[in-house]
């Protein structure tokens, strides 16, 4: 991009006033007559340390931005460059998860919207309306969001006046340029009445010198007289009577080759006026709703709960998918309150699962309750509160906000995360997410599909730390979807093998086989639920595999999830 200053030369270096430094004479001790010291000029000096953390922070940054994956690289350098603050690019090159990237982003659009409640965002369509429309307008030889007037437009929207001279030519210049007239390059000036951060009355000149199309922002209003350097040519008033010369003009020590005004000269002439103004137009401007802040602090002081969660997918049509949505308090962050021998503890829980427009698809409310006897209160505190809410949802991605507060003390715990839906394809092998659980157990007829942690006719309860003591049974339940049905047969003909790695092995420690006769199919949807014996394993961390074959359509998938073994409880 180019920029304002390509014709200009200036006597000092912007952001500080860079001085030149005077000549120093050598000098001869007298008395030894050895050489004085070479003295470090300005520039030698070792950085600072801040000079030099802010260089390594730029390092940092421009190294992790590299890393970043193709999209999240795009919306950075692209869909908001001109409109992310430094502070915010900064925070968002330090994410180190796409889901976390994903959160950002959400979070940058909804601190924008001017109505937070609505499901539109006026803000995100209005950008990316105005990327769209630089495209069409501005572009030369480069896509227009890349111009200088893209740029600016992109930023600050469109002015509320523009007198534009798209060919140049004839040109009467202002009292305030000395009057007279010449003959201009290609040139627009934009006026906006007021911008945030900025002020009443802002104008902006693009000049287009080459002649291409490409119009870049300058600070110098002489820039677009195409006759500045031809003798004689596109006299001022005051040069065409002879009470000036155009040689004058380039001894101005203010970067610009503009003649004596006729009369006062304005203030938005004025050298500094210009660099403050060429400086601020170009940063990103201020975020009216400024809440991030606000809600960090929150957080940090409010956040006083800690808990676990987790969600897990089960298909139960192409189009709807059963979302298990799991919470598990640790009794040590409960406040429990005795009352007749027994101590109590109360949690009231709200959730709410929004898309990433803001249209709210599903909010639940509930209370988890803990009771316990005094006497035993101090070992209950080692021990959990699980709780458990199935949605069905469509495919997409979604937000899901959990909210918990203690009754009994105030505290609040809070967790905001992106939740993506998977789409189940038709006629391709798939499975449901793999459930480590600690209790698999068939429900009565009446309670089939009913209550927390029922799958179906199954109650599976997820162990959410994925910790087992080697005397317990590992439950495994997993849903397999699409497999093909034998024309003849009409049943599927699937193998499964169970494999328990440890650590980076490849040698599985345990391996199980069933074949299609063991796992009594039912149609194209397979449900597997095994206990796994732990005490031939020594504690460590392990990887279980679920490797299902379809025999018929060659096709196998391998679900994973990780385990730890512990020792044995007593």
């Amino acid at each position: 991009m180019t920029t304002g200053f390509k014709h200009l030369v200036f006597p000092f270096v912007i952001l500080g006033l860079a001085i030149p430094a005077q000549p120093i004479s050598a000098q001869s001790d007298q008395t030894d007559n050895k050489q004085a010291p070479t003295q470090t000029a300005p520039d030698d000096k070792p950085p600072t340390p801040a000079k030099q953390a802010e260089k390594d922070r730029k390092r940092r940054d421009r190294a992790l931005e590299k890393e970043l994956a193709s999209p999240y690289k795009k919306w950075l350098e692209e869909d908001v460059v001109y409109i992310i603050t430094p502070e915010e690019r900064g925070a968002f090159l330090r994410l180190q998860t796409n889901e976390e990237r994903e959160q950002f982003i959400e979070q940058f659009w909804l601190r924008r919207n001017p109505d937070p409640d609505s499901p539109e965002n006026t803000f995100k369509e209005e950008h990316y309306r105005r990327i769209a429309y630089t495209n069409e307008h501005y572009a030369s030889g480069i896509p227009g969001w890349k111009t200088d007037r893209g740029r600016i437009y992109i930023m600050w929207g469109p002015p509320d006046e523009v007198e534009s001279h798209p060919s140049g030519g004839s040109y009467e210049r202002p009292s305030s340029e000395g009057g007279g007239e010449t003959s201009t390059y290609p040139f627009e000036d934009w006026r906006y009445r007021y911008l945030e951060g900025i002020g009443n009355d802002v104008n902006l000149e693009f000049v287009d010198p080459t002649m291409t199309g490409e119009f870049h922002l300058t600070m110098d209003p002489s820039e677009k007289d195409a006759l500045l350097y031809v003798p004689g040519a596109g006299l001022t008033m005051m040069e065409s009577m002879g009470l000036a010369s155009k040689t004058s003009r380039f001894d101005n020590t203010d970067g610009t080759h503009l003649a004596q005004p006729l009369g006062g000269q304005p203030e938005s002439y004025e050298e500094f006026t210009r660099l403050e103004l060429y400086a601020k137009i170009q940063q990103a401007p201020p975020v009216k709703f400024k809440d991030l802040e606000a809600v960090v602090t929150s957080r940090l002081v409010r956040n006083q709960v800690s808990f676990d969660y987790r969600f897990d997918f089960l298909r139960i049509t192409s189009d709807t998918v059963l979302v298990p949505i799991s919470i598990q308090i640790p009794n040590r962050q409960m406040s429990f309150q005795e009352k007749e021998g027994v101590q109590s503890a109360t949690m009231n829980l709200f959730a709410r699962i929004t898309t990433l427009s803001g249209r709210i698809v599903q909010t639940f409310e509930d209370t988890i309750k803990q009771d316990v006897p005094s006497a035993l209160l101090q070992q209950s505190l080692k021990n959990h509160s699980i709780y458990q809410k199935a949605v069905p949802l469509s495919p997409g991605l979604y937000r899901l906000d959990i909210v918990l507060k203690d009754v009994n003390s105030g505290n609040v715990g809070v967790v905001n995360t992106r939740l993506g839906v998977p789409h189940y394809e038709d006629e391709k092998l798939s499975s449901s997410s793999l459930i480590l659980a600690d209790q698999i157990q068939r429900v009565s007829a009446h309670d089939i599909g009913l209550g927390q942690f029922v799958l179906g006719d199954v109650k599976v309860r997820p162990k959410m730390d994925s910790t087992f003591a080697s005397n317990e049974h590992l439950g495994i339940f997993l849903q397999v979807y699409n497999l093909k049905v034998d024309d003849k047969t009409h049943r599927p003909d699937a193998a499964v093998e169970y494999r328990v790695m440890k650590e980076k092995n490849p040698t599985p420690v345990l391996k199980l086989n069933e074949s299609g006769d063991q796992l009594g199919e039912r149609g194209e949807e397979l449900t597997l639920e095994k206990a796994l014996t732990l005490g031939a394993l020594a504690p460590g961390k392990y990887k279980l595999e679920v490797q299902i074959t379809d025999n018929l359509s060659k096709e196998v998938i391998t679900p994973t999830a990780d385990f730890t073994v512990k020792a044995p409880t007593q």
